[in-house]
């Protein structure tokens, strides 16, 4: 039987669920991180010499994050299951460390969204105007109508017709498409940082109160 009785036994048991599901969070952020820097859409917005970087910086963030949580959910199972005050103090810092990467990420997602979309935009114009200039180069752009199911600017579309895919009937502007696309994942990839971020803190206050009564309690044997 534990040291620690009465209610902190209740903490400790809720600590160790709380671990197994931050554990379980973790590989969650890790692979919706992946599938969105290696899914179809986001990757084949990238050309063979330029991608978004800054997007995808905010993606490394949240990926590397995850990554944490999943080995902090371990050490905090362990922690709480040997009442080790010295894994709790480790698994407190850790859980500190991720609520700043988070939020990091977070906010990181929502003010950073223009330059994001910029970005993208950019990658496209150059694309667009080098088929103008060589319609041989045409792989970025195919690559891009494909991906975001949209053909050229505004209403010159005649000018990139042949890369456009076949089966769309009604052209869209392919800067309104990626201002469209990056708005939505970035907005996801804000609501993901934040949340995990608010179940942190959560993580934070039982690890505590927990490392405070094994500590009361060694003190009064």
């Amino acid at each position: 039987m534990g040291r620690v009785q009465g209610g902190v036994r209740c903490i400790k048991f809720l600590l160790f669920v709380f671990n197994f599901i931050f554990w379980l969070a973790g590989s969650a952020v890790v692979a919706f991180g992946l599938w969105l820097r290696f899914g179809n859409v986001v990757r084949d917005l990238a050309t063979d010499e330029k991608s978004p970087e800054y997007f995808y910086m905010g993606l490394y963030v949240l990926v590397g994050a995850g990554a944490l949580m999943m080995t902090v959910g371990f050490f905090g199972c362990c922690g709480a299951a040997r009442e080790s005050q010295c894994l709790l103090g480790a698994f407190f810092t850790c859980l500190l460390v991720i609520f700043a990467a988070e939020v990091t990420a977070g906010v990181f997602a929502f003010l950073g969204k223009k330059t994001a979309i910029e970005e993208v935009q950019a990658i496209y114009d150059e694309a667009y105007e080098e088929y103008i200039i060589d319609p041989g180069k045409n792989q970025s752009l195919i690559q891009m109508h494909k991906a975001l199911q949209c053909c050229g600017k505004s209403t010159e579309v005649l000018l990139v017709k042949p890369t456009c895919p076949k089966d769309i009937e009604l052209p869209k502007n392919c800067l309104v498409e990626i201002e469209a696309l990056i708005d939505s994942k970035l907005h996801l990839l804000g609501i993901v940082g934040i949340g995990i971020a608010g179940i942190t803190i959560f993580g934070m206050v039982f690890s505590m109160v927990l490392c405070c009564a094994i500590r009361n309690t060694r003190d009064m044997l």
